[in-house]
């Protein structure tokens, strides 16, 4: 195998920021056909490739302010707010001035150059600075000392890391389709027929409601990154899976759990985000705890959860709150008391019958989905090391 170099960002590719176009000018951002990326849209990103945020701007708007045209291809790693999401352009698009993006040179793979990032992430996080918030500054970015190796040995690596995403993705995709056919099935059966023999009652008259709780941050002892300990979600982990979930960025110590009574989410309990971002839906896939911004929804009645996790996806969240703003409206009250449209048995049952098989094929392709990130997450320091000579490596997916 080659020799590894050291070398800076800057002698990989052209570093670019972004800037936002004035909000105040309309002409800015309506009818606007450019891609135009924010930190936030990489937050809820599943997979490696981005195409549009959830806005684009209008060539008014480009030119209005300092944000560049990037070709496909070009590596996004946001710099502020948080420091550290990572994405691959997949068509032309710009930025906001929360990235530093890397448009790689003719030698630099940009499939390598994305896992390298993801790689020194924890790195160049450290070399945030800023009182409000840390970011990472143009000039930092640039000096940023990495070792990589010669362009033949970069597709290798890429193509190892490569070949494990692409299967993740696909798992993902395959998800999607399947949640989609199960959506259009719950929409013929519940949402286009009429309400008239269904009763209606308050939510906790039919599910045992609980609430999450965080115990005091200032006594970091409670939290942990240990796997053995007790999975603690937060809004953030509900964006980040989908229908299940059983894995959280922060656990809470058994001692945590006991000493503030921390509520234990059971095993197939659908959650409901309820504050700040309000209507994220999961099944939780193993005991959880969770934060005080997450409703547990459980009932011994299993069968019921595929209806439950739609009936709580497509509630009209905006019909509950009496003020001006959604996210501080609604509250563990309001949630308890929601209405809560109970289909017939036979309804219940046929749709169950119908999806479930469609529920085990994706908690099964998200399990899977679990140990393949495991496995790149293994191989990644390795490769990018150098570690491994991947030159004699013989691996298959």
């Amino acid at each position: 195998m080659g020799e590894w170099k050291k070398v800076k960002i800057e002698d990989l590719g052209t570093v670019v920021g972004g800037s936002t176009p004035s909000t105040r000018n309309p002409k800015n951002y309506e009818g606007g056909t450019i891609a135009w990326i924010t930190p936030k849209d990489l937050s809820v990103l599943s997979g490696r490739f981005i195409s549009h945020g959830e806005r684009d701007i209008t060539e008014i708007g480009l030119k209005s302010c300092s944000t560049k045209l990037m070709p496909a291809h070009t590596v996004l790693f946001s710099s502020r707010a948080p420091i550290g999401y990572i994405a691959i352009a997949e068509q032309e698009l710009c930025t906001n001035q929360g990235f530093k993006s890397i448009i790689p040179n003719s030698d630099t793979d940009f499939m390598f150059l994305y896992y390298l990032l993801k790689y020194n992430k924890d790195n160049i996080e450290h070399l945030g600075t800023g009182t409000t918030f840390k970011e990472v500054s143009g000039s930092t970015m640039k000096k940023i000392e990495v070792k990589v190796p010669d362009l033949e040995t970069q597709k290798k690596i890429a193509k190892i890391l490569s070949s494990i995403d692409d299967k993740i993705e696909l798992n993902h995709r395959i998800n999607e389709n399947l949640q989609e056919q199960a959506q259009a099935i719950y929409n013929k059966m519940f949402i286009f027929t009429s309400n008239e023999q269904r009763k209606i009652c308050r939510a906790e008259e039919y599910f045992d409601i609980s609430i999450g709780k965080t115990p005091p941050r200032n006594e970091h002892q409670w939290f942990t990154t240990n796997s053995n300990d007790v999975p603690w979600i937060s809004i953030s982990d509900m964006g980040k899976n989908e229908t299940y979930i059983s894995r959280s960025s922060e656990n809470l110590t058994k001692e945590a759990v006991e000493k503030f009574n921390i509520k234990i989410i059971p095993n197939n309990t659908v959650i409901l985000s309820f504050k700040l971002t309000i209507g994220r839906v999961l099944i939780t896939n193993g005991k959880m705890a969770s934060n005080e911004a997450i409703a547990h929804f459980k009932t011994d009645k299993i069968f019921i959860n595929e209806y439950l996790y739609f009936y709580l996806k497509n509630f009209r969240y905006q019909t509950m709150g009496n003020t001006s703003s959604i996210a501080t409206a609604v509250n563990s009250k309001i949630i308890k008391s929601m209405p809560f449209v109970i289909p017939t048995d036979n309804e219940i049952n046929n749709f169950h019958l119908i999806v479930k098989p469609m529920f085990k094929f994706i908690r099964n392709n998200t399990l899977k989905n679990e140990k393949l990130a495991d496995l790149r997450d293994t191989l990644l320091p390795r490769l990018m090391s150098g570690e491994i000579d991947v030159s004699a490596l013989k691996y298959k997916i």
